[in-house]
Formats: structure tokens, sequence, C-alpha cells
């Protein structure tokens, strides 16, 4: 007896869905039992949402892509689980010793790791199994094949899966069939002839083309999922020839994108050959613009390691990472990266040693030593919840509320909550987010009447703490002798309070909430402290400084809080604002790849990492939600 004879294949109007679920988990813990040899691929192992090897009872679904390959009379079939991104290879009518096991390919099937999983029918038995493989590898930007093999006097295997691109288009559909035609990157020429790169930026397809040539010109596009670095898999996509008595030709599209194998961002280029040289040329690499917002967010998740599920290496940016892409969500509608916040949420809640994920050790529940690091994680549950539903996350908000809770003290400086667990500053970075968190929890719990109050005792703690300086800028904490301190002035201590002040005002109706919003926000675009020629600007975005990781983010987050003043209050002049950002870091921050840095009028020297791309998110985020 194997698997296969429990016969589980969904044919339409035949198996019922309850039947096919009571099926499917009988057959799983069925294969549980199945023998199956020790792995024999020396091959690297693959960790994308679970890591090589994992038991095919584990597989949260079971389809059959490609057709199974009949050899000698036994039936080897390639199992997949699209929910796992993995799949797993079995023999059935065989006899003892017949083999099965999977390929993988990383090169689009010219080359392959073999012998995966490899298994052997045992003595008694007519059928085994392998154990689950990585079908792509996001995490180092590689997108892969398998096939399952079988070795039962004479070797066969099935088709490679899944070696066409989907994402709203097909690779392979006629570029007749694009949306728009927009070539967004300077041509290169060989011969005479122009080499163009196309693309249909709407459903993020590319094609390319040749013109003023002759007979066998030849054309195709390279893709990359590394922003160039590699294209193993994407070599002479769609080579043409130009036909007899033509003098240009062009290839069919092929996508960028592929969320099936949770690759985001793919780059393209056209390249091509002269037909009487031995030469080639292509053009630069480019990654399309479907909008401004989600070409940010498709740069961003390039970075995000499904794995362990956040960016690595930055727990608290990692927070704010994850609510940047929230809002976009939940701004645009777009649902391709709903995934990841289960998945954040799932990997993290755990305890970690320091240097894990942080310097400190973090102690279960995103709490660790460092009070503003918790409240980043509880402001990021909150979004997760205003945009799934699911009390899990405000749950997770409120306990991790209560831990910030713990450290508001009123024996020093009559009140706020201390920085860090040894007590040793007051600041506006955990005063702000205590705010915002207070209400937030307010609006979101029916009956409350705690948090509200604490929200107030807050407000008129901050109003009258000293951290609002008489230019209506915030100053980055409280000295020893409770004064203000006279630091820097930073975009997110601002923002933080613009939010916290503007929420309070919607929940309460004072006005004198939206006064201190508005004042702060005025002074914000007016002050040569935060604006430089328009445009957002923090001290270290100046001359020849640099920001550090936790400073290339703060932008995005002012971002995110103004304007939730601005649609608020319906204000022009905020609206206005935000659209300025998000022009000019459009216009004058960003490479062909949509990476975006932290200057965002463009300055020398700049910095460009995921940090800096979730904080451009933020303003072009805000730009999108009109």
């Amino acid at each position: 007896m194997s698997l296969h004879d429990f016969d589980i294949v969904v044919r339409p109007r035949v198996v019922r869905p309850r039947l096919l679920s009571f099926l499917l988990t009988a057959a799983l813990a069925f294969v549980a039992l199945v023998p199956v040899a020790t792995p024999a691929s020396a091959a690297t192992q693959v960790c994308v949402l679970a890591c090589d090897t994992l038991d095919p009872s584990q597989a949260k679904q079971e389809t059959f892509p490609v057709p199974d390959k009949t050899l000698n009379g036994r039936r080897v079939q390639l199992h997949v689980s699209d929910a796992d991104d993995m799949a797993w290879a079995s023999i059935d009518n065989g006899t003892t010793g017949d083999a099965v096991w999977l390929d993988r390919s990383w090169d689009g099937g010219a080359t392959w790791d073999g012998l995966l999983g490899k298994a052997s029918v045992p003595s008694t038995w007519t059928g085994t199994r392998t154990l689950m493989y990585n079908i792509t590898d996001p995490r180092n930007h590689k997108r892969g094949l398998v096939r399952a093999c079988g070795d039962a006097a004479g070797v066969g295997c099935t088709n490679w899966v899944y070696p066409t691109v989907c994402d709203t288009v097909c690779d392979g559909t006629s570029a007749g069939q694009a949306a728009g035609d927009d070539q967004p990157i300077p041509s290169t020429t060989l011969y005479g002839r122009t080499i163009r790169l196309h693309v249909d930026q709407k459903n993020a397809m590319a094609w390319a083309s040749i013109d003023t040539g002759g007979a066998g010109d030849e054309i195709w596009l390279d893709r990359s999922w590394d922003g160039g670095a590699t294209w193993p898999d994407g070599s002479s996509l769609g080579r043409t020839s130009t036909p007899s008595g033509s003098t240009t030709t062009r290839t069919a599209m092929y996508a960028t994108r592929d969320p099936r194998g949770l690759l985001y961002g793919g780059a393209v280029r056209a390249c091509g050959r002269e037909a009487s040289h031995n030469e080639g040329s292509c053009t630069a690499w480019y990654r399309p613009v479907p909008t401004r917002a989600r070409a940010a967010a498709d740069a961003l998740m390039t970075s995000y390691d499904p794995y362990n599920g956040w960016w690595p290496s930055s727990w608290w940016n990692s927070a704010a990472t994850l609510t940047s892409v929230i809002d976009f969500a939940k701004t645009t509608g777009t649902h391709d990266y709903d995934w990841i916040i289960a998945r954040t949420f799932d990997q993290n809640k755990g305890v970690f040693p320091a240097g894990t994920r942080s310097s400190d050790a973090i102690e279960g529940d995103f709490i660790s030593r460092s009070i503003d690091d918790s409240g980043w994680w509880a402001i990021a549950w909150i979004d997760a919840y205003d945009y799934t539903g699911n009390a899990r996350y405000l749950n997770e908000a409120v306990t991790i509320a209560n831990y910030v809770q713990q450290y508001w003290d009123t024996s020093t400086c009559g009140g706020g909550v201390w920085w860090d667990r040894e007590k040793t500053y007051k600041n506006a970075v955990t005063n702000g987010q205590y705010l915002w968190l207070t209400t937030a929890l307010h609006q979101r719990i029916a009956g409350d009447t705690v948090w509200l109050q604490r929200a107030k005792t807050s407000a008129a703690w901050y109003k009258a703490s000293g951290m609002i300086n008489s230019s209506g800028l915030v100053n980055d904490g409280l000295s020893s002798s409770c004064a203000n301190n006279g630091s820097t002035v930073w975009s997110y201590n601002q923002g933080l309070a613009i939010g916290a002040f503007t929420e309070l005002w919607k929940t309460t109706g004072d006005s004198s909430m939206l006064t201190t919003a508005r004042t702060l926000a005025d002074a914000a675009m007016s002050s040569s402290r935060l604006t430089v020629g328009g445009v957002l600007t923090e001290s270290c975005d100046v001359g020849s400084a640099s920001c550090d990781d936790n400073q290339k983010q703060f932008k995005g987050i002012f971002m995110r809080n103004f304007a939730d003043l601005a649609k608020a209050t319906g204000s022009t002049t905020y609206r206005t604002y935000i659209q300025k950002q998000a022009d000019t870091l459009w216009a004058l921050d960003r490479s062909t790849l949509n990476a975006l840095g932290e200057r965002w009028a463009g300055t020398s020297p700049n910095q460009t990492d995921w940090r800096t791309q979730a904080s451009a998110l933020g303003a072009l985020t805000a730009a999108a939600g009109g």
C-alpha cells in the first residue's frame, strides 16, 4: 500500500470540500508512516517558509501541477504545496529497490542539484516518497525549478514545475497585448541597430526590440532577481531573430514579479546581437513602475527574509518597516504582501538571546529593555489589527503597552515614560509613542476609560514638559534637571507628536490638541531644521554628514503621522507639502531599480538600503492616500 491508494486529486463537482479535507488529512497522516531514506544530496539547504527536508505530513496543501511520469509501469509523481512553496516526489506501483527523488535547478533547467531526498521502496512496500524541498529561494534572490525523478529499471523524470513566471500576465504573452508601451531608459546601439527596452508599467511586464537592422539580427531579454548582479534563470529570454526581408523584430513579454515564488522587484534589460559580428550590447537594468508606491514596495520586499520574518538586521526598524508595508496595503488595496504580517508575528513573538534580533535580548511578546523598541512593535500590531481585524494583533499591542506603562514615572520630572529599563533618560520618542498608543488603544477597546485617562494625562505632561521648544520644534528629550536638553530636532519625534495629538483631538474633540498638532506641523514645514528648500531634511542629510541606521528611517515615520493630520483636517497646505516630498524624492532620489535613498533632494553623499526604502515608501504612500 502507498500514499496513492488514497486518491485525493480534486475533480470538479466530484469531491466535496469536507470529504476532500478529511481525505487529505488522512493521507498526510498515512504519509508519515511511509519509510524514507536519508536525503542523499549534498546541496545547500534552502529555508523559505520552512527548511528543506520538511515532512510532507506538514504540507498545507497538495496539488499535482505537472503530468505524472510512467516508468516501466511505475508512477512517478510530483506533489506541490504552493502555500509552503515546497514540493516532494513519490513512486507508486513499484517493487523493492525502486527509487524516487527530486531535482532542483537554479538556472532554468540547464543544470541541477540531483537526488534530493532520494528514497528507495523498502521490502513489502509498493511505493515511497521523498521529504519536501523548497522550489524557490527568495532569501537569496534565486528562482528555482523542481521535478520528480525515479529509477525503476530505467530513469525518468516529470516536467519541471513552473518554468513560466506568471503575475497579472504570464511570460510569453505577445507584446501586442501590452497595456502600454513605455521606454523608460536609454536605448543602446550596435552597428547602427537600436536596441530598446519596452515596459508595460501597469502589469510590470517587459519586452525588447531591435530596429534598423537586417536578417539574422537577434534580440532578447535578461531577467534578474537581484538587481542585475546575476541572472542564471533569466538569460536570453524570448531570443528572436529578425526575419528575412525585415529590419526589426521584438520578443514576447516577460514578467518582472513572481508572487507565487515570493519574488518581487525583478529587473530586466534588453540585449541584442548584430548578425555578422559575434558581439552584443545591452541596455541598463530596470524595474517597472506600476505605481510609485508599489514600485517602492516591490524593491523593499527584495530585502525581506521570509524564513526569519523580518528585515535583517535591525529590530525596531523592522517594526517600522512592517508598518510602512501595512499602510501601503491599506492605502492602495494591494494584497501581495499580506502574508508577511502573520509571518513576522509568528516568527518573532518568542524569545531571542542578545545578538540574535537586537543587541538586547528579546524577552517574548516583542519586549526588550529598550522601551521605545517595544513601542514600535505595539504600533505595528495596532496597524495590523486595523488592516486584518485579527484580535491577536490588538491583544499583542495591549501586552506591549502594559509593559511600557510600567515605566511611566511621576517621581522624576512629574511624569513621562523612561526610554530604557535602567531609567536613564526621558525623551520625545518614547513619550510620543506612549501618547499615540494610549489614544489608539482607547479608540479600539470598547468601553475603555483607563487608556483614555492615561492618554489625557500623557498629553498634559508632554505639553508642559518643555520638550516642545519656543519654535514649535521637538528636541530629543529632557536633561537630568528635567529641562529641554536642546538636543537634535529629529523628524520622527516631531511626527509622533503630530500624530498623537491629532488622534487625541479626534477622540476627545479638545481643540487644544488640534492646535498643538498644527503648531508642530507648521513648525516642521517652516523651520530649516526640518525642511530645506521645501524638502523634509534631517540634520544628518546636510553637507558631508551621514545618517546612522536608526536615523535613515525617521522621515517616513514623520510622513505617516503628518498625513494623518492632513487627512483629518483636509488642509490643502499639508497635502501640498506631502506631494512635494513624493515628487521630489521620485525625481531626484530614485535609481532605475527604484532604490530610494536617505536624501530626498538627491544630494551627495547619499545612502540607500531597505531602511531608506521604507522611509521613502512612507512618503509615497502618504501621497497616494489623497
